[in-house]
């Protein structure tokens, strides 16, 4: 035991004194803040970014021309030209498209919309949403309804929603749960990644500089592993509470600057809707079981290989479930936490780690919670043990390019 201690401490120690860990403890919650100003200023101010648009209208079908209302960045002008006159200006200039309204409008793909470069996705959709206002309005006219009283009659209604507890009811903000959900499984798959790397490329630096050997004539193997997994592990650990500190202590800072800013204000309540006890709670465990699990993976692919470049073939099968759940989960399933597809994601261990902190802002039934917990438990357990006998015998081998046949050779070596 003692042996796995030095090991961890040496591992632990050599990262935390360096320049760059300790610049990072303080320079990523600054980027992230940073990043943050600077995507809520260029949403405010998205309208100035692009250039003013103008869309000439060939309305063959008589029905919408001089109806289209001008949007920021986007000026609709009724032509009295031809389709084709029109697209020989738009060749001219990048800011001009041509819009042909044919008298058969309805038929698919019979708008056309051209211009000298692609369409962006924002223009299509201000014309369509036009074009369709526009229809709407001369449906109800030929039926003779009024407009206006129908407008007039217009709500606008909104769902506060609330959570029913034990203790009453409580009101909850969905996009800060989303928010927070996405934002803890986009950190825990990095970390994953980050601080598993660096099991793997500590294993592929001593084993080609040959001082594993020197290293296992004093230690077991596992035992070398296992501190290493531990060493690693304890870094992130260290660098994520010194960020999560950093983080409550920006946040306290931000609520007493700008108490008399009710946007501001407003923004840090919704974010206390959150449980975030729970929440940290599971982010902390399901980083570390997370981490044990796939860093004996990565240590058993580094011990497999002579450098960095050759661990492609072993990385995609192991990263692949990880990856799969990311994708999803910044994509689908904050839209549906409670589906089944989230919900077998977050039990499966190879996933868990993911799903499971997108799901947690939303609630989670306490079976699901434990399940999930005690079959990654399990999981760690049985690829620590795959990884450690990989392990044994790859850290010895060099020159000799692996392959998975050959990894399930190194398995079954007895001792």
């Amino acid at each position: 035991m003692n042996k796995v201690l030095l090991i961890i401490q040496r591992e632990y120690i050599t990262r935390v004194r360096k320049k760059s860990f300790i610049i990072m403890i303080f320079v990523l919650p600054c980027l992230i803040l940073g990043m943050g100003a600077a995507i809520t200023f260029i949403a405010k101010d998205s309208d100035k970014l692009s250039d003013q648009q103008v869309v000439k209208v060939i309305d063959e079908s008589g029905l919408f021309a001089g109806k289209f209302k001008n949007q920021p960045n986007l000026k609709f002008e009724t032509s009295t030209k031809s389709f084709n006159e029109v697209k020989a200006e738009a060749m001219k200039d990048e800011n001009l498209s041509a819009l042909q309204i044919p008298v058969d409008y309805t038929k698919p793909d019979a708008i056309k919309i051209s211009s000298k470069k692609k369409p962006g996705i924002t223009i299509i959709e201000k014309v369509e949403r036009e074009m369709n206002d526009i229809a709407v309005s001369n449906g109800m006219i030929k039926n003779h309804i009024d407009t206006a009283l129908l407008h007039s009659i217009k709500s606008n209604i909104s769902l506060s929603p609330m959570e029913i507890t034990e203790t009453g009811d409580n009101k909850t903000d969905l996009g800060a749960n989303i928010g927070v959900g996405i934002a803890c499984a986009i950190l825990i798959y990095l970390a994953l990644f980050i601080y598993g790397a660096q099991v793997m490329r500590g294993v592929i630096e001593e084993k080609t500089s040959r001082i594993i050997e020197v290293i296992i004539s004093s230690v077991k193997p596992f035992q070398l592993m296992l501190g290493k997994i531990i060493g690693v592990g304890l870094v992130g650990l260290t660098q994520f509470s010194a960020w999560i500190i950093l983080s409550v202590v920006s946040t306290k800072i931000l609520g007493h600057s700008f108490a008399s800013s009710p946007g501001i204000m407003g923004a840090l309540a919704t974010l206390q809707t959150i449980h975030f006890g729970k929440v940290l709670a599971c982010f902390i465990f399901y980083f570390i079981a997370g981490y044990l699990l796939y860093s004996a993976l990565f240590a058993a692919v580094g011990s497999a290989v002579d450098s960095e470049t050759e661990t492609q073939q072993f990385m995609m099968p192991i990263t692949l479930p990880l990856l799969f759940t990311y994708i999803l989960s910044v994509s689908i399933l904050f839209r549906a936490p409670d589906s089944s597809l989230a919900v077998w994601l977050s039990i499966i261990p190879f996933t868990s780690p993911v799903a499971m902190v997108l799901r947690m802002p939303f609630g989670v039934p306490d079976w699901q919670l434990y399940l999930s917990m005690a079959l990654l438990i399990l999981g760690f357990l049985f690829t620590t043990y795959v990884a450690a006998r990989i392990y044994r015998v790859g850290i010895l081998m060099y020159g000799k390019k692996a392959s998975f046949k050959e990894l399930a050779k190194w398995f079954f070596y007895k001792e």
